[in-house]
């Protein structure tokens, strides 16, 4: 039993956080399904690097300009993804079956300058869901405060959601309120509710990069003890956070019906800071309905030497008084999450618009000359 196997068995499935033409068709993504891999996460940076930084999608661009040589970078941006998503929905689709609908997904993000437009992601996501067709799709809705809407209604339209860019326990706690009420509003409409799947993306590294940056600018050395210990802190806050959300109350009258658990996903777990462990933020996350979405050099890390072992609600004080120490010591957890949630839309949006640029000088190279 592999390393990826051990973490299924303790409830934690391994998704790749990682998508480009050359994985899939050259059969990579296969071997990864083989060897334990259970679900596939992109987002506009992931897709910028495959697409910018490849010539393996110029054959399809050659193919959609020449058909329609008016067609805009955006229009090209989407085609392309949506090509990869199907084919690499369809190399999962077998553990979507053997897992009965609780693994197997691929996520897509709505386009990153909607993160504030309740109405455009809605507008989006059904067609996402649509075009792209496959029932072990996600798509991807930032937990802005604009967002949190379109959750609760892409949940009662019965399309699958993994609701992204999660730093606080507050804003997370929101986010299981929308998945519930977007169920139960499916449920009082007669409609199947056992089918629909959501996950809830808890960002990580980041977290600790900020508040480790906020420590050293104190200048002070008794505070080098804190470092390091705010991402996972805040994390296995939010695991408290879903045991309660999804324990008795609320969600029974869901779950007698066939709903499942919006499991948490813990994302941006690859290491940021050399001193630590390049699996930090999987071996202290592990526990049942969870899901880890890692980088490539994770990815073979884990498989490589992570223990294994159930630690998610290990020193659940221990966490709380890292916690209050950071508050002691001027560090205001909800500006910092606020902050990351800010930066985070920025970052995609940045990333959705060099690609932009990219397709369109592309585009120009393949207009049929007249």
């Amino acid at each position: 039993m592999n390393n990826l196997q051990k973490l299924a068995s303790l409830g934690q499935s391994i998704w790749y956080d990682n998508i480009s033409r050359s994985l899939i068709t050259k059969g990579g993504l296969k071997r990864m399904v083989d060897e334990g891999l259970l679900g596939v996460t992109s987002n506009p940076t992931i897709f910028d690097k495959a697409i910018s930084g490849s010539a393996d999608y110029d054959e399809q661009l050659r193919q959609l300009v020449e058909s329609n040589p008016g067609i805009d970078a955006a229009q090209l941006i989407q085609a392309l993804m949506i090509k990869d998503i199907q084919m690499a929905t369809d190399v999962l689709k077998p553990v979507y079956d053997k897992t009965k609908g609780l693994d197997g997904y691929v996520s897509v993000e709505v386009t990153p300058n909607k993160a504030r437009d309740t109405k455009a992601t809605i507008e989006e996501v059904r067609e996402l869901w649509t075009k792209i067709d496959r029932k072990n799709l996600m798509v991807k809705i930032p937990a802005t405060k604009e967002g949190l809407p379109a959750i609760e209604q892409a949940i009662s339209e019965g399309i699958n959601i993994n609701v992204t860019l999660i730093f606080s326990v507050e804003r997370y706690k929101e986010v299981t309120v929308a998945y519930i009420s977007g169920l139960e509003k499916r449920m009082k409409a007669g409609k199947p509710i056992d089918h629909v799947a959501s996950v809830a993306s808890v960002f990580v590294s980041r977290i600790d990069t900020l508040v480790d940056k906020m420590l050293t600018e104190r200048k002070d050395q008794k505070l080098a003890a804190l470092k390091g210990k705010a991402a996972i802190a805040n994390t296995k806050m939010i695991y408290q956070a879903f045991k309660e959300a999804f324990g008795a109350g609320r969600f029974d009258a869901l779950k007698a019906k066939g709903a499942r658990v919006q499991r948490p996903l813990w994302g941006s777990t690859g290491t940021k800071d050399p001193a630590y462990s390049d699996v930090l933020y999987v071996e202290t996350l592990i526990g049942s309905h969870t899901v880890n979405t890692v980088p490539p050099a994770t990815y073979t890390a884990i498989l490589d030497h992570a223990k294994i072992e159930a630690t998610v609600e290990k020193s659940i004080d221990q966490e709380k008084a890292s916690l209050k120490a950071l508050a002691a010591a001027g560090i205001d957890m909800k500006a910092v999450t606020q902050k990351l949630e800010d930066d985070g839309v920025a970052s995609f949006e940045k990333s959705f618009d060099g690609l932009y640029a990219n397709l369109e000088e592309k585009r120009d190279q393949f207009v049929p000359a007249t």
